[in-house]
């Protein structure tokens, strides 16, 4: 092929892909996202578990590895050294500990689903944001770590309270979970919205920013309600000041450290972050 015949087919093939004017889809996560707000949901049943196999371990301790695939969750905890050594002062070796993890799962599961009921609130603003998204014809997508048990407790939770995503996937649906793409690149397949570029992943995790970076989207941070800060929606308006603003922009900087290209402090600031990423696309900025 001569460089003229080259060129002619780069013509034609980049006739057929979509402008990136805007942002058209919206994914988000659910716990300390859009619901639950401090993210508690997925923190008791991996404590609770735990302890009943022998293995003592603080709430911050399961909040650590907080966003991705529940059994690698539980992978992560174990791996801690100080469960570790409980694990094998209860339990033997290592490779014990490993064969195990099926076990302890099917052990959470009940436990898991039972406690997303339990916090199913949707997040002050949610409702709201979401019809001001469709308003101006974006679609609204999410992912999450739950497990399908998990995440159809939650999804149904949501609907009874109006908030129903176009399109919701889960860990269960795809090869892996987060931090891999799988489960945007599902719901962009299910919304027919493409490239990645137009589309936005708003977490509020570690693992939520790089789910979206490494599908190539723009990838937001959630700070005040997610698992990071970790409060009641009471409890965050009784910190004072001077503290919130500390443990704010601790999370401010932790998640940008990571990639994220923003932050907001609710995920009732969707639209405003919308509008700021169209204005950075305009310019020709690219995630």
């Amino acid at each position: 092929m001569d460089r003229s015949e080259d060129l002619s087919l780069r013509g034609r093939i980049g006739d057929t892909l979509p402008m990136i004017e805007s942002i058209k889809l919206v994914v988000f996560d659910w716990a300390g996202t859009t619901v639950d707000h401090g993210c508690f949901a997925p923190v008791q049943p991996f404590i609770d578990v735990l302890t009943r196999n022998g293995v003592t371990i603080s709430a911050s301790d399961a909040r650590g590895p907080m966003g991705i695939d529940k059994k690698e969750h539980l992978r992560a905890l174990l791996a801690l050294p100080h469960a570790a050594k409980q694990w094998g002062d209860h339990h033997g070796s290592a490779e014990a500990m490993e064969a195990d993890v099926d076990r302890l799962f099917a052990e959470m599961t009940p436990l898991a689903v039972e406690s997303v009921r339990r916090h199913t609130q949707l997040i002050d603003g949610v409702r709201e944001m979401a019809a001001e998204l469709r308003r101006r014809g974006l679609k609204i997508g999410a992912t999450t770590g739950y497990f399908t048990e998990a995440a159809q407790a939650c999804h149904l939770a949501a609907a009874e309270q109006g908030y129903r995503p176009d399109a919701a996937f889960c860990v269960s649906d795809v090869t892996c979970g987060r931090p891999a793409p799988f489960m945007i690149y599902r719901n962009m397949e299910a919304t027919g919205m493409y490239p990645a570029a137009s589309v936005l992943k708003i977490g509020d995790t570690v693992p939520d920013i790089e789910e979206g970076l490494n599908a190539g989207c723009w990838s937001a941070g959630v700070v005040l309600t997610g698992s990071e800060m970790g409060l009641t929606e009471a409890d965050l308006a009784k910190l004072p000041a001077s503290e919130r603003a500390r443990r704010t922009d601790a999370i401010r900087e932790k998640l940008l450290d990571v990639g994220a290209h923003d932050t907001i402090d609710f995920v009732s600031d969707t639209p405003a972050l919308v509008d700021d990423i169209n204005a950075r696309l305009a310019a020709g900025e690219r995630p």
